[in-house]
């Protein structure tokens, strides 16, 4: 029978839910320049018709790992593109801003949903050697719909369309519930609900051989734990693996790098471009981003995720340094726009390489299996606050301190996410799930007999 890890098709499907997040993150940093008029939007109202997408993933990641856990990958997956679906229809034909602001959150309940999932159900399904690479797809595809919704805009900037803009997200949500419809449960799941025969069938299929005893072994000293919730989250063996999750997806956001995406034409303009000339700008930051997703795929698992973030981080200062510096002492002119343009450019190609798909490849990584969904989510979920938190202070930001500075506090927050990773995140490369889960336990006091929530599966 022909493996279904020689099959892209799976990966591509497992990893769709991810460019329909990417599509509508960046998607509105065009729509908005367009809709202000017609919905007549103020200061307030721009920021909370971005924001309230944020405001719904933090409530979707919330319920979310729980929902997984309970119903399986592939039911949360189609959950999500259904909810994909609504929202696009529903921000295409909104007549107000309330409307506007009601399905933006439901589109947010799809983010949080797949942005939780997809990278779950990724890790789960691919081998250890090339865990990284695949689980990446998911950052990959991010890109990838971010690129295609910058292009988008530019087509459609000269007419103003930004209903047409919002609404072809639909496209992709049809079919990604189409296609998930004939993807496979992960296996590790099944294990957690007692069909071990479902579950072999499906790995000896994925990695092509029938020889799966060594990792079917594995998953079930891991499944020998409970399903946890919050409480478990909190064990002393645990909470390392939690402190890692909850600080990458804090930093991730802080370091401002969301603030880029979701107002990069407006960042331009700022400093000096037209809006059709800063959304061709933007173009070019998304391809740049999505050229460099898939070298990180290339070296993600021969290099490591530690290093990629240590080095990344340190990229990512000097480019907000430089930024902030240009834009000090040389306001208005045209070599601080060209250099915003490049330092840009710079932030996101070393973004793409290190923090935008390591982080992504971590979070499911790092929680052991008992804990994995919800441990996910609630990562997520801070993930997605941080996001709230930056996209909402940003226009106030910019007008407090100028940009200058607004560069120099993301600087500032990027040297404490170099500090962090030093000493509190550790590399996971090369390990299958079961063998990082027995690392935190033997690092952190775990052991197999410590805890009464054990139980014996038949």
């Amino acid at each position: 029978m022909k493996s279904i890890h020689s099959n892209k098709w799976l990966y591509f499907f497992g990893a769709l839910g991810g460019a329909l997040y990417g599509y509508d993150t960046g998607v509105i940093s065009g729509a908005i320049l367009f809709m202000k008029k017609e919905l007549g939007l103020n200061a307030f109202t721009e920021g909370l018709v971005v924001s309230s997408l944020l405001a719904g993933a933090i409530l979707g990641s919330g319920f979310a790992g729980k929902l997984t856990d309970r119903f399986g990958r592939r039911k949360a997956i189609m959950g999500a593109a259904l909810l994909f679906c609504i929202g696009g229809l529903g921000v295409a034909f909104a007549p107000n801003t309330e409307v506007m602001v009601l399905f933006r959150i439901i589109l947010g309940l799809a983010v949080g949903t797949s942005t939780t999932i997809v990278p779950l159900y990724l890790s789960e399904l691919a081998p250890k050697h090339k865990r990284g690479a695949l689980s990446s797809l998911n950052q990959l595809m991010i890109t990838v719909g971010i690129l295609v919704s910058y292009i988008v805009n530019y087509i459609f900037a000269d007419a103003g369309a930004w209903r047409w803009m919002l609404g072809l997200a639909v496209v992709p949500s049809v079919i990604l519930l189409i296609g998930i419809l004939f993807m496979p449960e992960s296996p590790r799941w099944l294990f957690t609900i007692g069909k071990e025969e479902k579950a072999r069938e499906i790995l000896s299929l994925l990695r092509g051989t029938k020889n799966i005893d060594d990792e079917i072994d594995q998953m079930k000293e891991a499944e020998k734990e409970n399903e946890g919730g919050l409480k478990e989250l909190f064990e002393p063996w645990v909470r390392p693996a939690l402190i890692a999750g909850l600080g990458l997806a804090f930093l991730q956001q802080f370091i401002g790098t969301n603030t880029i995406i979701y107002y990069a034409p407006k960042t331009f303009t700022s400093v000096g471009f037209g809006n059709s000339a800063s959304i061709l700008g933007t173009v070019g930051i998304g391809a740049v981003n999505v050229i460099m997703t898939l070298a990180a795929i290339k070296v993600i698992d021969k290099i490591g995720r530690k290093p990629l973030l240590l080095a990344g981080n340190a990229g990512m200062v000097i480019s907000l340094l430089v930024l902030a510096a240009v834009n000090l002492f040389f306001e208005h002119s045209a070599a601080a726009s060209w250099t915003t343009v490049i330092c840009l450019g710079l932030f996101i190609i070393v973004f793409a390489v290190s923090w935008g798909p390591a982080v992504w490849v971590m979070l499911p990584e790092l929680f052991p299996l008992h804990v994995r969904g919800i441990g996910t989510g609630v990562s997520t979920l801070m993930l997605h606050a941080g996001t709230l938190i930056v996209s909402l202070t940003y226009p106030m930001l910019m007008e407090a301190v100028g940009i200058s500075y607004l560069f120099l506090i993301y600087a500032a927050i990027g040297i404490l996410a170099f500090l962090f990773v030093r000493f509190k995140v550790t590399e996971t490369k090369g390990k299958s799930l079961e063998e990082i889960e027995q690392d935190l336990k033997s690092r952190n006091g775990g052991s197999g007999s410590e805890s009464n929530r054990r139980t014996v599966h038949p």
